[in-house]
């Protein structure tokens, strides 16, 4: 049997947005640029996706602007922003426990000289909203921090983040990646001026995300060129990809009750069976105040990548961490940022489900675990 269990790195595309992607792939495959007729059509196509994303997020469509995937809009959110109001101050602040492509963008910003603060988190992985506000200095223009964390599932209070940012006139980012669908997205109410999604991560297609971008804040394109995105993000219009990508946002929250429901009751008998079959083990970040589908497990006294070997060979993925960073070997930020110990914080595993998943293939996954589980700690010297 093969089990899939590494949702929050990339989901399988949707059979019904592959559909809906299919004709602007093969028929309708004009430049949504171009002025001619099929040029035409593709522009009030790209005109409708903006449209229909805008009603799911809450949000004025032409403040959607599409791009590569969340790893850009991240980019060019935190850049674009900073460098475009390094003229009100040079300080930003974002979580400890943000993705990669944050974290990296604003030590790159360091080394232009802007002033970085890391908010830390509690050991349940969880922002406090007192700390963001005694972070803030006079010179703070942004703050940033993600909807629900990719490695822990842990939701943030960002509505919270956002109010208290929207009343100092502080500008407010959110990564919401690993959101859809467990957490409905509401920008006005929340506050924020950018938003982050990729698609891919919603049974979407790869390599189309978007940026919500609040055009009357000021912010440097990271991309220029021919134009396009009102002069924000230049290059020829992904039409197959943003016409998938709106198809599988719109089938995630149309579809959100049964398949929270659905994913709820599998990650409940995952949890039991762990908890009552194998020894030694702790869930990491908070039990509740969690996205259903994310468990980040400590599998003590074992090293998680022979777990997640052992598994691969059984036919089962599983991830040690963020996919983004996977092939480098070192122990993961966000786990030290909730205070895992030197000894604990290569023996994780993080087991990610989606809708595809079946009651099946969690009984065979707890199966392969316990034989796995038994051997490895046989070869361990620790006790």
């Amino acid at each position: 049997m093969q089990v899939y269990l590494d949702n929050s790195a990339t989901t399988k595309l949707d059979e019904r947005v592959f559909e809906a992607m299919k004709p602007y792939m093969t028929e309708q495959y004009g430049n949504a640029s171009s002025i001619h007729f099929m040029g035409e059509e593709n522009s009030l196509a790209l005109i409708k996706a903006k449209e229909d994303v805008g009603l799911i997020l809450n949000c004025d469509h032409d403040n959607i602007i599409f791009t590569s995937g969340a790893t850009e809009a991240n980019n060019m959110i935190i850049k674009g922003v900073a460098r475009a109001n390094k003229d009100k101050g040079n300080h930003i602040l974002v979580s400890s426990i943000e993705h990669p492509s944050i974290l990296k963008t604003v030590k790159q910003l360091e080394e232009e000289g802007f002033e970085v603060g890391y908010i830390p988190v509690d050991s349940s992985g969880i922002v406090d909203v007192d700390q963001v506000k005694k972070m803030v200095k006079p010179e703070t223009i942004l703050i940033s921090v993600m909807t629900v964390n990719n490695e822990i599932g842990t939701i943030q209070p960002v509505e919270k983040i956002g109010a208290f940012a929207r009343k100092q006139g502080i500008l407010f980012h959110t990564d919401a990646v690993q959101a859809v669908p467990y957490v409905p997205i509401d920008i006005k109410q929340w506050n924020v001026d950018f938003l982050s999604l990729s698609a891919h991560k919603f049974n979407g297609p790869k390599g189309v995300g978007l940026a919500y971008i609040n055009r009357r804040a000021k912010i440097i394109p990271l991309i220029i060129g021919g134009g396009q995105e009102y002069g924000l993000r230049a290059g020829t219009y992904n039409l197959p990809g943003i016409v998938g990508m709106t198809e599988a946002l719109k089938l995630a929250y149309e579809e959100r009750e049964e398949t929270v429901k659905k994913i709820s009751e599998l990650s409940a008998y995952f949890w039991k069976r762990l908890q009552e079959e194998v020894e030694d083990v702790q869930l990491n970040g908070d039990l509740k105040n969690r996205t259903p589908n994310n468990f980040n497990i400590m599998f003590r006294r074992i090293e998680g990548e022979a777990i997640l070997m052992d598994l691969s060979v059984k036919g089962i993925c599983v991830s040690t961490g963020s996919a983004c960073s996977s092939d480098v070997l070192k122990a993961s930020d966000v786990l030290k940022s909730i205070g895992l110990e030197k000894n604990d914080l290569n023996s994780n595993i993080r087991f990610t489900l989606g809708k595809f998943n079946t009651r099946e293939e969690i009984d065979y996954t707890i199966d392969a675990l316990k034989v796995t589980v038994e051997r490895l700690r046989n070869f361990t010297p620790l006790k």
